[in-house]
């Protein structure tokens, strides 16, 4: 087989979040209260459980050829996501077009990055697993220092400094569960 390699990017969701306000270690239980979260834990369940059956570090080099890790990234931000729900983009969308902003859980804190942060670690991780082995086949956290995390007003907030005429209000209507603390 001509594939050496295999990062399975998934997110900073896949953990059983417990609203600590630390970051969340590699080993950390897996979970989701809501889908969306429960299908990160499942991606990187099922991650594993491929890389031990057939994956195996102790079998790398006489039955398979290949090894496999995970990235798991934080709130990315950057140019090229213009998908609905995204802060960034919503804002920028409905203030081009001289709209209100409707910001849900605005105190809620996120590990934001830029997306070329963890697209880096990702290459990174592919490339040691090419290049050194099976210490690389593993969960791999990216994300800010726990200090740079900032909560969805702030980002707002930072950018109105850079956009005239930005206005936003706190949506209220009932939402499905959403962590207030991610990091």
């Amino acid at each position: 087989t001509s594939v050496k390699a295999i990062v399975n990017v998934t997110s900073d969701k896949c953990y059983e979040n417990k609203e600590w306000e630390w970051g969340y270690r590699e080993n950390e239980p897996m979970g989701g209260y809501d889908p969306y979260s429960a299908s990160k834990g499942c991606s990187e369940l099922l991650t594993s459980s491929y890389r031990n059956s057939y994956f195996n570090t102790k079998d790398f080099g006489n039955k398979h050829q290949v090894l496999l890790a995970s990235g798991r990234a934080g709130n990315v931000i950057g140019g090229g996501d213009w998908a609905s729900d995204r802060l960034v983009p919503d804002c920028m969308k409905a203030w081009s077009l001289g709209e209100i902003v409707e910001v849900r859980s605005p105190n809620s804190t996120r590990p934001w990055q830029h997306v070329l942060e963890p697209l880096y670690g990702y290459l990174l991780i592919a490339e040691n697993l090419f290049k050194s082995g099976e210490s690389f086949t593993e969960a791999w956290n990216f994300g800010p220092k726990d200090e740079d995390s900032k909560s969805v007003k702030w980002v707002v907030e930072e950018l109105c400094k850079l956009i005239p005429n930005c206005n936003w209000l706190v949506d209220d209507a009932p939402q499905p569960h959403e962590a207030v603390q991610l990091k």
